[in-house]
């Protein structure tokens, strides 16, 4: 396996037009490799101009979309890459951002026109309590899995290779133990706190959490700053590759096909550029169908977001968590079917009600928000259904009947979305 020396911090783009032109390189070197707009009708690709005449032609045509770092970026990137933006009469232009404030920063302030995004951070600001308060729409899931808890070597040398590990080791040597998430609204603290509360830890009394952005993770934990962090991949097997940590458990461990990365917006954009926000979700949504639909793709997304364009890593590294061949740096391995899906026929992309509220639900339990919203109401207006409905009609693909899906998480509990408020409260573990 490739060892690349890992920066601790990667360069942003600074030319616009030398970052488009790697862009369109990349486009034609991958539509040549794979044939994708030449065997549309197999892939289930049209390649002509529809949905983009009349009324239906979208308002805005450059669409500046953020990304960090990760490997749940590639439906937004491989999007651009393929050509599937122009069939929609867009352009779509990646925008490679340092940190999830920074996107948070550029979406409220209109830099940005949509993000690849935590799906908790965007209900933080909707809520007002991950800074400026603003309305957002959530336009579509990109991805479910695919996130792991690293711990450190020297953690895992005192016999803290897992959750129960980590609470004996914690109960008997006493220290301040620091763990990193890379938002304080978003997906990974959530995670983090979840799996620490399952294991009998509370994550605000017995440690200590600060938020370090994704691409940096390896590096702190390398100088000792960290003695775990929840993050995307490729970021956890990086820790592996480079020997200073080890996966102690992945997302999907503790909720399988959970809700991870969303396309996100603000509510303004969507009012403003109702036909580009459906055209930029179609778009992105044939992208995560054309990732998941062969080996061979998902390769050629690999090698393609490993760029330092993108990610900045080796492909190995990314292969991993898309192919599910896991590891955990302690001689086990393992092949796991629930790794990163960007489409599984559809029900990856679908943006439940439910998942919205569930943030929102954690938010409350862990003292975020001081009282209960209308989780219900909530969802409704940021989750813009509609538009993935309209989206997914033009992609030609089936959408589920119900808003609302049922889950059972790591500890047993079970959500449905239904009795929020006694959800939230339901918890041993929580603030307050």
């Amino acid at each position: 396996m490739k060892n690349p020396q890992l920066s601790p911090q990667h360069p942003i783009q600074s030319d616009m037009q030398s970052n488009l032109s790697d862009i369109d390189q990349q486009r034609r070197s991958i539509i040549h490799s794979t044939g994708v707009l030449a065997g549309a009708g197999a892939m289930g690709l049209p390649s002509g101009g529809a949905w983009v005449a009349g009324s239906d032609k979208p308002e805005k045509e450059e669409i500046k979309i953020g990304f960090i770092p990760l490997t749940d970026c590639a439906p937004v990137v491989m999007a651009s890459v393929l050509g599937l933006d122009k069939k929609y009469g867009i352009k779509i232009i990646p925008t490679k951002e340092s940190s999830w404030a920074s996107v948070r920063d550029k979406l409220i302030n209109g830099e940005l026109d949509a993000a690849h995004v935590l799906y908790g951070l965007l209900y933080g600001v909707q809520m007002g309590v991950s800074g400026t308060k603003k309305d957002m729409s959530v336009l579509m899931t990109l991805n479910n899995n695919g996130q792991a808890i690293t711990l450190s070597r020297q953690l895992a040398e005192q016999g803290a290779t897992d959750g129960a590990g980590l609470a004996k080791l914690m109960a008997r040597e006493k220290r301040e133990y620091t763990f990193a998430q890379t938002f304080p609204t978003g997906t990974h603290a959530m995670w983090l706190y979840y799996w620490l509360a399952a294991h009998g830890i509370h994550p605000m009394i017995e440690t200590k959490v600060i938020t370090i952005p994704p691409p940096q993770m390896v590096a702190n934990m390398r100088v000792g700053n960290i003695d775990g962090y929840c993050a995307g991949e490729p970021w956890n097997h990086r820790a592996i590759v480079d020997g200073i940590g080890i996966t102690a458990t992945t997302s999907q461990k503790i909720w399988r096909d959970h809700p991870e990365k969303v396309l996100g917006t603000t509510a303004d954009f969507v009012h403003k550029y109702p036909h580009a926000a459906r055209a930029v979700t179609a778009a992105v949504l044939e992208a995560g169908r054309w990732i998941d639909a062969s080996f061979s793709n998902k390769t050629k997304m690999a090698e393609t977001i490993a760029d330092k364009t993108y990610v900045n890593t080796s492909v190995d590294v990314i292969k991993q968590g898309i192919m599910g061949n896991y590891q955990n740096a302690l001689g086990k391995t393992w092949d796991d079917p629930d790794c990163m899906k960007f489409f599984n026929d559809g029900a990856v992309n679908f943006p439940y009600l439910s998942d919205g509220m569930w943030f929102l639900t954690q938010h409350k339990r862990w003292g975020l928000l001081k009282t209960d919203p209308d989780y219900l109401a909530i969802a409704k207006s940021v989750n813009r259904i509609d538009i993935y409905k309209d989206a997914a009609a033009m992609a030609k693909v089936d959408v589920p009947k119900d808003a609302m899906r049922s889950s059972k998480l790591m500890d047993g509990s079970i959500w449905d979305g239904k009795n929020p408020t006694d959800y939230a409260a339901s918890f041993k573990i929580r603030a307050g």
